[in-house]
């Protein structure tokens, strides 16, 4: 499809984060929400970059028998300190004990993202990378965040568009909106690239 051509397609957005429905709400586009059922496991020896990928791509997949001419938004993330794989805390204890363990340190998130036309079968794939690095955080201030912002839903146990931006000493990468769940400016250049003028 040529770039700037007009676009006659339903938008799809295949997640039930509500974190990712309110990131594509800035867009100011029209779009409806599915709700993908897939099996998230690891492949073999499969690096969380490669892992965050593919379950893009088969997220928006999921959704393409039930809207054939749609472009699909397909995205799934990962934290990463390290080796280790850091998932939603679900509760206060183990948030906590993820907090404690990343002050002073470096989460790296893997947003993996996929926009897949249905009509055409032609998919854009990529990943995202932001990095947060922590502040010594002391027990106090560890308890106190949590009490306020409770992001049990959170993987790395914080919310960067809330409080939680006040437990960092920098942050590294080129989008923002990356570190929430659904990278808004590769995905812009994507919905532009088959034709879709966000502005």
């Amino acid at each position: 499809m040529i770039e700037g051509e007009p676009v006659n397609l339903d938008l799809i957005l295949a997640s039930t984060s509500p974190f990712r429905y309110e990131l594509l709400q800035r867009l100011h586009l029209s779009f409806q929400t599915f709700a993908p059922n897939i099996d998230e496991s690891p492949l073999p020896d499969e690096t969380p970059a490669a892992w965050v990928q593919r379950l893009a791509v088969q997220k928006a997949q999921a959704a393409q028998q039930r809207y054939p001419r749609a472009l699909i938004i397909g995205s799934d993330q990962m934290a990463v300190m390290g080796d280790e794989i850091l998932g939603k805390p679900h509760n206060h204890y183990n948030a906590v004990k993820q907090l404690k363990k990343a002050s002073g340190q470096q989460i790296d998130f893997l947003t993996g993202l996929s926009l897949l036309n249905s009509e055409s079968g032609e998919i854009q794939t990529d990943m995202v990378k932001f990095s947060v690095v922590f502040r010594t955080l002391t027990d106090a201030q560890i308890e106190n965040y949590l009490y306020k912002d409770q992001p049990y839903h959170c993987a790395g146990s914080f919310k960067s568009e809330g409080l939680g931006i006040a437990l960092l000493e920098r942050v590294e990468g080129t989008d923002p909106t990356a570190v929430i769940g659904l990278p808004l400016i590769r995905l812009t250049r994507m919905l532009e690239q088959q034709g879709m003028n966000i502005i």
